[in-house]
Formats: structure tokens, C-alpha cells, sequence
């Protein structure tokens, strides 16, 4: 019953002015003041999940379309993979200075500029007249996908209590498997539909009214907080780590066009420098002032260090393959983009199903061998669609990768969901908030880094320039086997780094009441954050792990 309707009542019944000011009326004030505030916050809840939905579906959606955007935009391979990768780095570089400046300045106010600018960087990639203005459009949005998405999980905490949160997260599920699902599909209608001729542009567009909507619900719906105590910002540690990062990846998605250059190999190298340099400087800003951009402690912990390589190879392999993948599909096999996105859906519901049940039933029985049977099976994935692609060639189907698609799936299932758990069952909880934005933010620099080595272990084995119509198919094939088989390489160091983590995450060993058994471990690592949160430091979107 809203507060309207509670008045209404009342008045009906004549109760309303006969009660007396110490008694009724109160209890009657009270009552509509709670279920409007009920209603409020259930609204910024749909308000700051739609957001988080337009960030997962954007990252997905954009690959399907991506044949497109090279006929009409004429665009060089190393100018697709910086419409990808470029959007991954900058995301990657600001989000943990989002989430800080949030706690700074307000978790609303941030929100409100995140979603602003991505709603305007998406009216730019719509509009973009060339593959330079695409590319400086994706990252401008992936900048301000940094700054909303960190606020999404501060906000929840600060709008509802403790014991209404597993329901929110448990919704928050939901929604990452339904961005997972139609991301690909939603990019394949649009594009195959050609609204108004626009092509592939509607992918981006479509963003602007969910924006816009967003935007204005957002300002009167949700409420402002910020951190208990004052933080400073670490804009030194994020210069480095951006300029370490672009020294690193640009090389690499421009060096086979170039003819591998000099000055390449110089910059790939001194990203090794400036690495360490960035090292330095968080110890010097640990001793200085307590707010590094980076934790340097935390690579103390045995688990977190290992699980920290683990994400950022693990994103190398997601990087790789799902670009590569959609060439193949729709540039050697010459599908068209709804026929392609249709074929990954039983990936992503394999996704989705092995995640849910990882979770809640296998990660409390066995520990970490549910991560290192993930790695097995993505493998096992891997090897049977390098059979099928060889044995079918250029006639090969889509019911045909159905089973190498679900085989990998269900491997990816076992680690998404509770790698995050594992990585941070060993960090002390007051900084559980810093350690979640250090998983997001390598997993997504590996991404941006394994898009990136596409123009080695793809495009390097085939010359596209000189290749006849006739040879474009087998040569599209031949070089996403070539891919696949570097994919395996990675998943097998990842399966040996997976010992380094502990057995059983320590809320598993602890045990949990036997209420909570589902998902209990997903739960508590979020409310690790929270508390720490709470101690002054930064909240950080851990959700984002799980979903890219």
C-alpha cells in the first residue's frame, strides 16, 4: 500500500481526523513515511541495476557488431580491436579512482556524472563519421562506465539493511545472466535489422533513452552518501598504471601493421619500467599519506597474489576468444550477425547455470578443485571446437559447436562465479573493499591486454590483404584454430596457478548456518567490502568481476 493510498484509507473511514495527535496520527505518519521510503528505494535499486545492465550488455553487444563497423567505417583490424580493447582499458585504469572519488564527493553525485557521460560518449559511437572518432568514442565511454558502475554496490548498501541484501544481490544475478544472454542477441537484431539504415548504430543509440530515463529517475530517487572519514586521491598511480598499460597494448594491436617497429618493442619494454615504477611510488604513498591507488600488503597473502594472476590470465583468455570468435563466425564463415549471435546462447545459458550452481552447491563440498575442474572443462571445451572447426571447415553449423560451446560454458560457470571468493577468503576485512577493485581492475586490464595479442595470435598468421574470396574462409578458420590452441596454453598455466589458492575459502571452513548455505560465500565476501567500506575505505563494484 503506498503512503497515498494508507491517507486515503484513513480519511474514508473518518479515522483520520477523530484520532488523537499522540496516537493514531503518529502511528499512521510513520507508517506511510517507511513504505514510502520502501518505494523509494526499490526504484533507485531498478534505477542503478538498469545502469549496471547498460555496461554489461555494451561490452557484448559491440563484438557482434563488429563486421559491420569495419565495412561501413572502412575500418583497419587494428582500429577493431582499439574499438574493444580501448573500451576495456580505460575502464579498467579508472575504476578504482571512481569508486574513490565517489566516497569523496557522493556515491549519487557520481553516478549521475558516470551515466551522463556514458549516455553522451554512446550518442558519439553512434554518430562517429570514422573508425578514430568509433575508437576515441569507446573510450570516452569506458572512462565513464568507471565512474557509474563502482557506485552501484555503495548504494545499495547505503539504501537497504543487512538482512535485505542477499535478496538484492541474488537480483543482481539475475540481471548479470540476462545482460550475458542479450547482449549478443539485442547487438544481432539490431544490426541484422538495419533500422532507418543506420546499420550498426542503433547498438549505441539505444542507450540514449535508457540513459536519459536513468538520469532523471536517478536525481530524485536516489540517495547521496558518501565515506565516514576523508580520502585522498592517487592520480600519480593512475597516470602509471594507464601509461604502463597503453605502452604495453598499443604495440601490440598496431605492431603487425606497422611492421613491427623499433619503437614498439622500446615502449613494451619500458612498460616493464614504468611498472615498477608504479611499485614504487604505492610504497612511497603507503608510508606518505595511507591511500595508494594499489595496496601493495595485500600481494602478502599467498591466495590473493595467485589469484590476481589468476584474473588477469584468465582475462587474457576472454579477451582472445570472443573477438576472435566473432571474426570467425561472420568474416570466415560469412554469417550474418543474427545467425552468429544466436549460436552463443547455449554458451551463455551454460554460463549462467554452472555459475548459479558452482556457488551454492559444489564450492562449500569441494573448494578449489571446482576452479581447477572449470579450467579442465573450458579446456576440454577448447580442444572440441578446434576438432569440429577442422573436421567441418567452412560447412560447419551451428548445432555443430553446441557441445563445444556448452562443454566451455560450464567450465567458465565453475570459475566466474567463485573465483572472487577464493581470491579474497585470505585478505584481512579492513581492506576487503580495495582487494575487490584490484580483482575487477586486472581482470580487466587482462582483457584489454588479451584483445590486444589478437593481432598476434589471429591476424599474425594470415595476410587478409593478399588473400583471394576464395581463401578468405579456410584462412579465417585455420587462424581461429591457431587462437584456440594459445587459449588452451593459457588455461593450462591457469589450472597450475589455481594450486596456490586455498582449499576452502575461510568462510567455508568457518561454516555458515545452514540458511544461508546458498551462496553463502558470494554474500560474505560482499559484506567484507561493505564493513570495510564503513572503515573509510573505498566500496568497490566486485559485482563486475562475476560479469565480465
Amino acid at each position: 500500500m503506498t503512503s497515498q493510498q494508507s491517507v486515503s484509507s484513513a480519511t474514508a473511514t473518518g479515522n483520520a481526523p477523530a484520532a488523537p495527535a499522540a496516537s493514531a496520527a503518529p502511528g499512521t505518519l510513520a507508517t506511510d513515511n517507511a513504505e514510502h521510503t520502501d518505494r523509494r528505494r526499490w526504484i533507485a535499486l531498478a534505477i542503478v541495476m538498469t545502469a549496471a545492465f547498460m555496461d554489461l550488455v555494451d561490452v557484448t553487444i559491440v563484438n557482434i557488431a563488429i563486421p559491420s563497423i569495419e565495412r561501413t567505417l572502412d575500418a583497419s583490424f587494428g582500429s577493431i580491436q582499439w574499438i574493444t580493447a580501448g573500451y576495456a582499458l580505460a575502464f579498467a585504469a579508472g575504476l578504482i579512482t571512481g569508486g574513490r572519488l565517489g566516497d569523496i564527493y557522493g556515491r549519487k553525485r557520481l553516478f549521475l556524472v558516470g551515466i551522463a557521460g556514458f549516455t553522451v560518449a554512446s550518442a558519439l559511437c553512434g554518430f562517429a563519421a570514422g573508425p578514430e572518432m568509433l575508437v576515441a568514442s569507446r573510450l570516452l565511454q569506458g572512462a565513464t562506465a568507471a565512474l557509474m558502475v563502482p557506485q552501484v554496490l555503495s548504494i545499495v548498501h547505503t539504501t537497504f539493511p543487512a538482512h535485505e541484501r542477499g535478496k538484492v544481490f541474488g537480483l543482481f544475478g539475475a540481471v548479470v545472466g540476462l545482460g550475458a544472454v542479450s547482449g549478443p542477441l539485442v547487438g544481432a537484431l539490431l544490426t541484422e535489422w538495419n533500422l532507418f539504415g543506420l546499420e550498426w548504430r542503433p547498438i549505441f543509440l539505444i542507450n540514449l533513452p535508457v540513459g536519459i530515463a536513468a538520469l532523471v529517475l536517478g536525481r530524485k530517487y536516489i540517495t547521496e552518501s558518501r565515506a565516514p572519514k576523508a580520502l585522498r586521491l592517487d592520480l600519480v598511480g593512475v597516470v602509471l598504471v594507464t601509461g604502463a598499460m597503453l605502452m604495453l597494448v598499443y604495440p601490440l594491436t598496431r605492431g603487425r601493421e606497422l611492421g613491427w617497429p623499433v619503437w614498439g618493442y622500446a615502449c613494451m619494454a619500458g612498460s616493464v619500467v614504468v611498472f615498477g615504477a608504479l611499485v614504487a611510488y604505492e610504497r612511497y604513498k603507503s608510508r606518505k599519506d595511507g591511500s595508494p591507488l594499489i595496496e601493495l600488503s595485500l600481494f602478502s597473502v599467498k591466495s590473493f597474489a595467485a589469484g590476481i594472476a589468476v584474473q588477469l590470465v584468465f582475462g587474457i583468455v576472454l579477451g582472445v576468444f570472443f573477438l576472435v570468435w566473432t571474426l570467425y563466425m561472420q568474416m570466415g564463415l560469412g554469417w550474418g550477425p543474427l545467425r552468429a549471435g544466436l549460436t552463443g546462447v547455449p554458451f551463455s545459458i551454460a554460463v549462467s547455470f554452472a555459475a548459479a550452481v558452482s556457488v551454492q552447491k559444489l564450492v562449500p563440498r569441494f573448494g578449489r578443485k571446482v576452479l581447477q575442474a572449470g579450467a579442465l572443462g573450458m579446456i576440454a571445451g577448447l580442444l572440441l571446437y578446434i576438432w569440429a572447426a577442422g573436421h567441418y571447415g567452412t560447412g560447419i553449423e551451428p548445432w555443430q559447436m553446441a557441445a563445444p560451446l556448452v562443454v566451455m560454458g560450464v567450465g567458465m560457470g565453475l570459475i566466474v562465479a567463485p573465483l572472487t571468493d577464493a581470491v579474497l577468503s585470505g585478505v584481512p576485512r579492513e581492506h576487503a573493499g580495495s582487494a575487490s577493485g584490484l580483482i575487477t581492475t586486472v581482470q580487466q586490464m587482462g582483457t584489454a591486454l588479451g584483445l590486444a595479442l589478437v593481432s598476434v595470435v589471429f591476424f599474425g598468421t594470415m595476410d587478409e590483404e593478399r588473400l583471394a574470396p576464395s581463401e578468405a574462409g579456410p584462412a579465417f578458420a585455420d587462424a581461429f584454430r591457431n587462437s584456440l590452441w594459445y587459449a588452451v596454453a593459457v588455461l593450462a598455466v591457469i589450472f597450475l596457478l589455481m594450486f596456490a589458492l586455498p582449499a576452502r575459502s575461510q568462510q567455508h571452513l568457518e561454516g555458515a548456518p545452514e540458511g544461508d548455505a546458498p551462496g553463502s560465500g558470494t554474500a560474505q565476501t560482499v559484506e567484507q567490502a561493505q564493513e570495510a567500506e564503513r572503515e573509510g575505505e573505498s566500496e568497490r563494484s566486485r559485482e563486475v568481476t562475476l560479469a565480465r
